[in-house]
């Protein structure tokens, strides 16, 4: 196949010339951010709290293990688009079942490749992630396209949620998998959990189900009276997209839930759980997004390295009394988690689920189950 000549337009008027891949002639719009994991590409694509993006690779060479069908977090391509030096055409993996170029094709979405991503990288560290466009024709001018990447609407007050929650509720029924735990998904289900999906991936899913939890899972705008006549015994706050501020929806309900039962949330969950108690959250320069972040968690003292997707962050200052700061980013001094005693209640800034240590957070699942016995028992 002959790609198309593509662009990568920045809203600040850089253009970056390449060719196309993906669906051919699908014009991408979205945030560019940039992610450094090696491996992984397939879980990142289809994780959605990337909805609105357009995905950098770091790592030059993408897709030379292929796409298979266990490995995605969620039903679909969420990122808006992708960024890689080379795109791998020859797969080699014994688990694949199609291209990444395939699959790009068969989810209709596009990208670029040819592109100096060290550079490109360079450029979102010192000016920050920005707003840009892929074109897969010369139709348009730059001048043109710089204008149309400045429309897209900006991430800071974005709520995404609605575009990647699910439409009813459901028990989330996961595949008998061990993903190397040594652990199969179908324990024995000790405690009922209700996870409110503000863009849940299905791995959290998987380690929800391998520590006895029972997991009903709900839309993002549910709310309190909902979960609670489902009888939980814990709640799950999951990832998801946009700007924790604008989940107003969310928060309100986290507020209510406040001290009447178990509370976990990651990533996305992590910050409406912070702003439930009066901290304010805050746009990253260019975001956390990789699979080899170190945190030390301040109880133990001990580093784990985690995988990280995230543009926002809590900020640390803001929290109120009777709230720690369980865990901090050793590459920047973020705030990566906290926990609220007296409420029962904590979250982490990173997937535990992702395993890149590979089991160093894995204890957080733990950590969850072990409120809920202490709370049934008292």
């Amino acid at each position: 196949m002959t790609s198309l000549p593509a662009r990568l337009v920045l809203e600040n008027g850089m253009v970056f010339h390449g060719a196309a891949i993906g669906a051919q002639g699908v014009v991408s719009t979205g945030e560019l951010v940039f992610n450094t994991a090696m491996t992984g590409y397939q879980e990142v694509i289809t994780d959605p709290s990337y909805c609105g993006q357009i995905v950098t690779f770091t790592y030059p060479h993408i897709g030379n293990y292929g796409v298979n069908e266990r490995d995605v977090e969620s039903g679909r391509i969420q990122a808006a688009g992708i960024v890689v030096h080379e795109l791998s055409r020859t797969v080699s993996n014994w688990r694949s079942n199609t291209s990444l170029q395939s699959y790009l094709e068969e989810g209709g979405i596009g990208g670029i490749e040819g592109v100096d991503t060290r550079q490109l990288v360079r450029v979102l560290r010192s000016q920050g992630s920005m707003r840009c466009v892929i074109v897969h024709s010369s139709e348009a001018t730059d001048e043109e396209l710089v204008a149309h990447a400045r429309s897209v609407p900006s991430m800071t007050g974005l709520d995404l949620t609605s575009r990647v929650t699910t439409d009813t509720v459901y028990r989330a029924d996961v595949e008998n998998q061990e993903w190397g735990y040594g652990d199969a998904a179908t324990a024995a289900k000790r405690f009922r959990v209700v996870a409110v999906d503000f863009g849940i991936k299905r791995n959290i899913l998987r380690r929800l189900a391998a520590h006895g939890c029972d997991v009903t899972v709900v839309p993002a705008g549910a709310t309190a009276q909902d979960i609670l006549s489902l009888q939980p015994d814990g709640v799950f706050l999951s990832n998801g997209p946009g700007d924790p501020a604008a989940v107003t929806q969310g928060i309100a309900t986290t507020k209510d839930l406040l001290g009447q039962l178990p509370l976990f949330g990651i990533c996305l969950g992590h910050q409406i759980l912070a702003l439930a108690v009066g901290a304010t959250t805050y746009k990253l320069v260019f975001g956390h997004r990789g699979a080899n972040h170190p945190v030390r968690n301040m109880r133990t003292g001990a580093i784990e390295i985690t995988s990280q997707n995230h543009g926002f962050a809590v900020d640390a200052s803001t929290l109120p009394d009777g709230v720690e700061v369980t865990h901090v980013n050793l590459n920047d001094g973020t705030c990566a988690g906290i926990a609220i005693p007296d409420k029962t209640a904590f979250g982490v800034q990173y997937h535990p689920e992702a395993s890149p240590g590979p089991h160093d957070s894995d204890y957080l699942f733990r950590e969850f189950v072990a409120m809920m016995e202490h709370v049934g028992a008292a």
